[in-house]
């Protein structure tokens, strides 16, 4: 398709006021001012000024894991049965078919990141998927795109009451260290035997769930996701991905507002949410939705996330709103649900950003998508309009 009169977002440059933008498949194959449009005999779209955004990216839920209306037949979240389960795919128990896909379509979110829940100290492997699409395998942009670590409280209250480690903070982060530890281990052993001279047998090592699905954090393939609300969980996650050398992203940084310069200097990515809700737990005592703008005041690399289903995944842009009634500034709002998730993430070469060669995902609005009455007149993911 070949949309004219567009005002267009890119999030990687200025503002085109009066542009054009094509598809060609799946794909943006151009874009730029009116002037520089092509020739077209397909299907042409004139917006008549309306402003074309990239589709939306929430960069922690749990979309489809535990679904809308069900309780324990629906919640493939967390594998409370054993704390340390990182060989786990998030591919595994989405599914497509919860209408939950369809509302976050229908307010223009295009892409998230969706994993296991927090009950464990190692969780296993997000994914990130598009939100249009009836089989998981078709609908994914990076599978595994990280690992899912939880410090904090939430492992604690999981195996407290069942009378197993980790009750504390510390046997949590012992767990972590202990199955890296192996994990580094598998890996030297793989290594020395995939490339011993032909005249020495060494054996590889008996194969090892657990070890295996940790290769790709360890090789800093994938980062790991560290569900963190506490300052001093920050801290310890921090300091364990220093001590194995792995690249992280702190998911929730509820207290990131009071170590902000702190995040800044260690160059850390932060996925602050959610933030439209009740503090519902003795770590979330200093939550506020002023978080994301002070991070990105201070110069860290700030997501607003929803953390699906403890906000509804179509209230994103909501949140992203509220934020600025806080403090942040507008343009870094939309960059908070566009071009920075996927840049933490890793998968700013498909999403995030309207450009040549990325994937055709956008929305279209009559009116500026951080206020509440907003919703688009029109929604492209992979270049197929779905709304």
């Amino acid at each position: 398709m070949l949309l004219i009169h567009a005002k267009l977002y890119t999030m990687e440059g200025d503002v085109i006021p009066d542009g054009f933008l094509q598809t060609q498949g799946s794909v943006i194959q151009a874009l730029g001012p009116m002037e520089q449009a092509p020739q077209w005999d397909d299907e042409t779209i004139d917006v008549q000024g309306r402003a074309v955004y990239p589709g939306f990216v929430d960069a922690h839920t749990h979309l489809g894991m535990f679904e809308d209306s069900l309780t324990f037949e629906g919640d493939d979240g967390n594998e409370d049965t054993d704390p340390v389960t990182p060989h786990l795919r998030a591919i595994d128990a989405v599914n497509p078919m919860d209408r939950c896909f369809g509302e976050a379509l229908a307010a223009g979110v295009t892409t998230v990141i969706t994993g296991p829940g927090s009950a464990n100290p190692i969780a296993g492997q997000m994914a990130a998927i598009k939100t249009a699409g009836r089989r998981i395998d078709k609908m994914l942009v990076q599978a595994p795109v990280a690992m899912k670590f939880a410090m904090g409280e939430n492992p604690k209250n999981v195996y407290h009451g069942k009378n197993q480690m980790p009750v504390t903070r510390m046997a949590t982060a012992a767990l972590i260290r202990e199955q890296l530890q192996k994990a580094k281990r598998y890996l030297l052993d793989k290594e020395k035997a995939e490339h011993a001279p032909e005249d020495e047998e060494v054996d590889l090592p008996e194969y090892d769930a657990k070890c295996e699905a940790l290769l790709p954090v360890l090789r800093k393939e994938i980062p790991a996701h560290f569900h963190a609300h506490r300052a001093d969980d920050i801290f310890t996650a921090i300091r364990i991905a220093k001590e194995f050398d792995i690249h992280y992203v702190i998911v929730h940084g509820t207290e990131g507002h009071l170590i902000a310069d702190e995040l800044a200097q260690e160059g850390a990515g932060v996925l602050t949410g959610p933030f439209l809700c009740d503090r519902s737990k003795p770590e979330l005592h200093n939550l506020t939705p002023a978080n994301p703008g002070s991070l990105a005041k201070a110069g860290v690399c700030t997501a607003i996330i929803t953390d699906h289903p403890v906000i509804p995944l179509q209230y994103l842009p909501v949140c992203a709103a509220l934020a600025v009634r806080e403090g942040m500034d507008p343009q870094e709002a939309l960059r908070a649900i566009t071009i920075n998730p996927a840049r933490i993430c890793g998968i700013d070469h498909r999403v995030g950003s309207l450009r040549p060669g990325k994937d055709a995902d956008f929305s279209v609005f009559d009116e500026d998508p951080l206020q509440l009455p907003a919703k688009p007149w029109m929604v492209v993911c992979n270049g197929n309009r779905v709304i």
